[in-house]
């Protein structure tokens, strides 16, 4: 594994420098997606704000979900570049987005539309930087022969011992998800559902990997994201009821109903 790369004097952390290319590529998807609905937004700047917000909310909430590690790092553990939650990320991510589709006049649900297939590809590139840095979220011991072990990682794995790459995995699962989110949004559309369909597609994604994840269990063999991963399903599928209900929309004309137009 590849924690830093070294550049002269300079450690350059594969996590920060993968993190930063997963902003890059949402930022160009969400922007062609906002030419593809003609819409004059700041896609670029709408994703920078939400992969900050993200990045708090992740650290945040894995605090809380783990706060051995405050008892012994203290509020150094907010500024290890370890340890950040999918579910915090998500909260913090959307609800970015929420705010800068409202003030920009574009729609809420209509700007988590627009950004559902950059979220999920965005969130599979920044799981690379997991598996190069080796920070503990790989998976369990496996035999499998795909297995591998992370002497060298953040988080090493004991001598000998190969364990699930989850972080290529969800990089995988990211790309499909991502890549079904875009074609779908090519397509008519009731707002909120494709947003729906990533809520639900993700949650479920993470619920499955999350079985041979290291992460503790708390409630009923099942671990927190799980839990919240099981939320984002029920919320995702409640969206894509809703916009079942809607008008029927086109892609590049978002905001005229089909068969509605004057």
């Amino acid at each position: 594994m590849v924690p830093y790369i070294h550049l002269w004097h300079f450690s350059i952390p594969t996590f920060g420098l993968m993190l930063w290319l997963a902003a890059v590529a949402a930022a160009i998807i969400m922007d062609r997606g906002f030419k593809r609905a003609r819409l004059d937004g700041d896609a670029v700047g709408m994703v920078a704000t939400a992969v900050l917000a993200g990045i708090v909310g992740a650290k945040l909430w894995h605090v809380v979900d783990t706060p051995s590690e405050f008892r012994d790092l203290g509020w150094r553990v907010l500024w290890d570049t370890a340890g950040f939650a999918w579910f915090g990320g998500l909260v913090f991510g959307i609800s970015a987005l929420l705010i800068q589709g409202w003030r920009a006049k574009i729609g809420a649900l209509r700007t988590l539309d627009l950004a559902a297939p950059a979220a999920a590809i965005g969130y599979g590139i920044g799981r690379i930087g997991c598996f190069l840095s080796g920070d503990g979220c790989y998976g369990i011991e496996t035999k499998l022969p795909w297995g591998m072990a992370f002497p060298n990682g953040i988080e090493p794995t004991p001598p000998g011992v190969r364990v699930h790459p989850t972080p290529l995995y969800e990089f995988g699962m990211g790309l499909v998800i991502g890549w079904y989110l875009w074609w779908r949004a090519g397509k008519r559309h009731g707002t909120g559902a494709i947003v729906g369909e990533y809520l639900v597609l993700s949650g479920i994604a993470r619920f499955l990997v999350e079985f041979i994840r290291r992460n503790p269990k708390i409630i009923a063999e099942l671990s927190n994201a799980q839990l919240a991963s099981l939320g984002s399903v029920v919320v995702g599928a409640g969206l894509i009821w809703w916009a079942s209900r809607r008008p029927l929309t086109e892609p590049g004309a978002a905001t005229t109903p089909v068969g509605k137009a004057a």
